[in-house]
């Protein structure tokens, strides 16, 4: 893939929602990769900004043919029924370059990393970006409900280079660049 936008944690809030859609228009990527949670807030997070999640369902629809996404631990089943696009998968993995991304919501890390591997989730709302153990390790924040001061953020990524942008503004707040090999 030669442009890539990633998310998580939408939580049902239609107003990033819309603010995700708006900025991955302007972003013209070639697919938006959703990690998880997008329709509920679950019991440990307050109710984000405007919380309606059939709107949500009905923003992401008309995305359903530029959507990639895996589940997260708030999502269920049952979202399958407003839902468009596949939603159930725990994993995804792609190619990028010599590596593979797994992609993940969070909640589940998944045994199969090789050297260099990129684990990609969001679940814990704070972007993140190090090496860890054989592979590196990289969060793209949360697009509403952020947290440790992290701003509503998702996560671009071109070839070897991750931006984190801020989903307000659209403004990039971190850059970092995978090594070679």
């Amino acid at each position: 893939m030669n442009k890539l936008v990633i998310a998580s944690d939408v939580h049902g809030s239609a107003k990033y929602c819309r603010l995700l859609k708006t900025r991955f228009e302007e972003e013209n990527a070639e697919k938006l990769l959703l990690l998880g949670d997008l329709l509920y807030h679950g019991a440990r997070n307050p109710l984000p900004p405007e919380y309606n999640t059939l709107e949500c369902a009905n923003i992401l629809n008309s995305m359903k043919d530029r959507i990639l996404c895996v589940r997260g631990n708030c999502d269920s089943e049952v979202d399958g029924m407003v839902l468009e696009f596949p939603v159930n998968a725990d994993f995804a993995f792609f190619p990028c370059g010599e590596r593979t991304v797994i992609a993940t919501h969070g909640h589940k890390t998944p045994a199969c990393m090789r050297e260099g591997d990129v684990l990609l989730n969001g679940h814990f709302h704070v972007p993140a970006f190090e090496r860890r153990e054989r592979y590196w390790y990289v969060n793209c924040g949360s697009v509403s409900i952020p947290k440790e001061n992290s701003p509503h953020s998702y996560l671009v990524i071109e070839g070897n280079t991750l931006i984190w942008k801020d989903a307000e503004t659209g403004i990039p707040f971190r850059t970092e660049t995978l090594p070679a090999g």
